[in-house]
């Protein structure tokens, strides 16, 4: 049984969980796993660990806030539960691109390629 009770949140849950097996796309039923997590148990990534640890153009995957400390001057497209303000600013303006949970499973249904940063 899900923890979360905000129903579109518990909707995309169960459709990543529908995709992941219709797509033989295991990291998709790993992202909805930690969707369900109560909001205190997700992922707070900085931008810098992304300019640390990720090769530019990536496509990168944050399970839970993405916030603004640090720099970044690569080029990535990002999705993440949420995100800050300064967050997005600085992925728009190191010419990224923010997309929602829904639309990087559209992009990648399979989701080679789609890095999980936590």
């Amino acid at each position: 049984m899900s923890e979360k009770s905000n129903p579109s949140t518990v909707k995309l849950a169960g459709e990543l969980k529908r995709i992941a097996i219709q797509n033989k796309a295991p990291i998709w039923k790993s992202v909805a796993r930690m969707l369900e997590k109560s909001e205190s148990r997700w992922a707070e990534v900085n931008v810098g660990k992304l300019e640390d640890y990720v090769k530019e153009h990536s496509v990168v995957i944050v399970p839970g806030k993405l916030l603004g400390d640090g720099d970044l001057k690569k080029k990535l497209t990002v999705s993440a539960f949420r995100f800050s303000m300064p967050a997005k600013k600085k992925i728009l303006d190191a010419g990224g691109a923010i997309l929602s949970l829904p639309e990087l499973v559209e992009k990648h249904p399979k989701g080679s390629g789609v890095l999980i940063i936590r």
